[in-house]
C-alpha cells in the first residue's frame, strides 16, 4: 500500500499563494473553521482572526506615526534654540562677552546645568577668564582625537575638575571639539541625569553646536603659520 503524502505547512501556504480562487470557491467552509485567538485562547472565526491581525497592524502604524509626529517635534523645539543661540552670538562685543553668552545660552535655551569650555591657540588669552587656564597637553591630545561629540559617563579626570564643586554631583557628559584652522578648545557639558548624554546617542546636533561656537570663536583663533 503506497503511503499518501501529508503536506508541509510550507507546501499549503505556497498553494493557497497560487491559487488564490480557493478562497472563493470554499468561502462556506472556511467561514466554519474556527482557530484560537492570538490573546485570549478562545477559538475565533478564521475571518475575526483576519479583523485581529489588522487591528494589531493599525495599531503598530498609529504607534509609529506618533514617534515620527514626536520626533519631528522635537527636532523642531531644537531647531528653533539653534537659531536663537546662532542670533545671539551674532550679537556679542568681544571676546569675554562672548564667553559669558555661549554658557548663559546653553543654560537657558539648552537647559544644560554645567558647561566649561577651555580654550588655547586664542588672542585674548590676556583676560582672566576661567576658559583660558592652563590646559595639560593629554586634554589636547583629546580635543584632536575627537572627530564627533563624546557623550557618556565617563571623562577625564582633569575635565571634570573643571565643573568645580558640582562634578561629583554629575553623571552624564558631553565632549564637543572647537576648531578653526586648528583645534583651539573643548566644550564640556554636564549634568545630573544619567541618560542625558549616553553612548550612541545621536550627536548631530550636538556637532552644529561645536560647529557655532568654533565659528563665532575663529575670529581670535590664531594661524597656525603665527603660532610656529
Amino acid at each position: 500500500m503506497t503511503k499518501e503524502k501529508v503536506m508541509q505547512p510550507n507546501e499549503v501556504l505556497q498553494y493557497l499563494q497560487d491559487n488564490p480562487q480557493f478562497f472563493e470557491n470554499y468561502a462556506d467552509t472556511l467561514a466554519n473553521i474556527y482557530i484560537p485567538h492570538p490573546h485570549n485562547g478562545k477559538v475565533i472565526p478564521i475571518s475575526e482572526r483576519q479583523i485581529v491581525t489588522l487591528r494589531e497592524k493599525n495599531q503598530t502604524l498609529q504607534k509609529k506615526l506618533l514617534e515620527l509626529i514626536s520626533f519631528g517635534e522635537e527636532n523642531d523645539a531644537i531647531g528653533e534654540k539653534m537659531h536663537h543661540f546662532t542670533v545671539a552670538l551674532l550679537t556679542f562685543n568681544g571676546l569675554d562677552e562672548l564667553l559669558r553668552r555661549i554658557n548663559l545660552n546653553l543654560c537657558d535655551d539648552f537647559a544644560v546645568p554645567h558647561t566649561a569650555i577651555r580654550l588655547w591657540n586664542i588672542t585674548g588669552n590676556e583676560l582672566d577668564s576661567q576658559e583660558f587656564t592652563e590646559t595639560s597637553d593629554d586634554i589636547h591630545a583629546i580635543a584632536d582625537s575627537l572627530s564627533q561629540p563624546y557623550c557618556g559617563p565617563h571623562i577625564a579626570d582633569e575635565i571634570k575638575q573643571w565643573f568645580g564643586a558640582d562634578a561629583d554631583h554629575l553623571q552624564s557628559f558631553a565632549m564637543i571639539p572647537l576648531r578653526a584652522t586648528q583645534t583651539i578648545g573643548l566644550l564640556a557639558l554636564g549634568t545630573q541625569e544619567p541618560q542625558r548624554f549616553y553612548p550612541g546617542m545621536g550627536t548631530l546636533h550636538l556637532k552644529r553646536l561645536g560647529e557655532l561656537v568654533s565659528t563665532a570663536l575663529s575670529r581670535y583663533s590664531i594661524e597656525q603659520n603665527d603660532s610656529d
